[in-house]
C-alpha cells in the first residue's frame, strides 16, 4: 500500500483536486479492498505502464497505436475487476436480504430488540455480505450514530433495490411507532415477493437467450446430421450432375 501511494506522489493531490477520492474510496470500502484511492488510482497508471511496455513482447512490433490500446487496456484492467466485485457483492446481499429478514424477525418475535437481534446474527450465521453490512450498521451506533442515519446510510452504501426498500420500511416504522415484530413480518412477505418477481424475470428472459446458442449451434449440428446423408446420397448417384445438364 505504501510502495503505491508513493509511486505517484502527484495522484492524491489531484483526485483530491478533482473530487474523485471520496466516491473511490467509498467503491473500495465497499468491497473490503485494503487499499486508499491514491494507492489503487497509481496501481492503474502501473498497469498501464507495463502493458504499455509489453505490447512488443507480445505483438513484436514497435507501433504507436499498439502502444496505445495496449495502455489503455492495462488503464482500465483495474476498473473492470472492482465493477466486477462490486457487481458480485450487490448480487450476494439481494441473494441473501430475504434470509437475513427471516432471521432478525424470528429474533425479534423472540423478544430481542433489533440491536441484539443484529448481535446474535452476527454470533450465530455464517460471515456473508449481508451479515458484513448490518455489522458495519452496528458498529456505527456503537459510535454514537442514530440508527435510522446508519440504516440509511447502508442504503446508500450498497444501491441495492431490495436493501433500500428494507431500508425504507424500517424508517418508517420507527417514525410511525409500528411494533418491531409487525414490521419484519411485512419485510419477509415484502423481500419473498419481490424474489419471485425476480425469478419470474429470469425465467421469462431464458428463452431469449437460448436463442442464440440454438441458432448458432443447435440447428446448424441438426441440419448438417439429417441432411448431411441426403446430399452425399446425392452426390454419389449423380443426382446434382444430371439436374445441371
Amino acid at each position: 500500500n505504501s510502495f503505491l501511494i508513493n509511486a505517484f506522489p502527484f495522484t492524491r493531490n489531484m483526485l483530491e483536486r478533482f473530487g474523485w477520492s471520496a466516491e473511490l474510496k467509498r467503491k473500495l470500502d465497499f468491497v473490503y479492498v485494503r487499499l486508499q484511492p491514491a494507492a489503487y488510482f497509481n496501481l492503474k497508471l502501473l498497469s498501464m505502464v507495463v502493458f504499455g511496455a509489453g505490447a512488443p513482447l507480445l505483438f513484436g512490433q514497435r507501433q504507436p497505436w499498439i502502444f496505445a490500446i495496449c495502455a489503455a487496456v492495462g488503464y482500465i484492467i483495474p476498473d473492470i475487476w472492482l465493477k466486477r466485485k462490486i457487481a458480485e457483492r450487490k448480487h450476494t446481499i439481494s441473494r441473501l436480504l430475504p434470509e437475513t429478514v427471516d432471521l432478525l424477525g424470528l429474533c425479534v418475535e423472540a423478544g430481542l430488540d433489533f440491536i441484539t437481534a443484529i448481535k446474535w446474527l452476527l454470533e450465530k450465521t455464517p460471515r456473508n455480505p449481508m451479515v458484513e453490512e448490518l455489522g458495519f450498521v452496528l458498529e456505527e451506533i456503537k459510535w454514537g450514530k442514530q440508527r435510522v442515519q446508519a440504516l440509511k446510510d447502508m442504503a446508500k452504501r450498497v444501491s441495492v433495490m431490495e436493501v433500500t426498500s428494507f431500508v425504507h420500511i424500517l424508517v418508517l416504522s420507527e417514525r410511525m411507532g409500528t411494533p418491531v415484530a409487525e414490521t419484519f413480518t411485512i419485510l419477509s412477505e415484502d423481500t419473498r415477493l419481490q424474489r419471485f418477481h425476480q425469478g419470474e424475470r429470469f425465467a421469462m428472459k431464458a428463452p431469449i437467450k437460448i436463442l442464440i446458442p440454438l441458432i448458432f449451434c443447435i440447428l446448424p449440428v441438426i441440419f448438417i446430421i439429417v441432411a448431411g446423408p441426403i446430399i452425399l446420397q446425392f452426390v454419389k448417384t449423380g443426382v446434382f450432375g444430371s439436374l445441371g445438364q
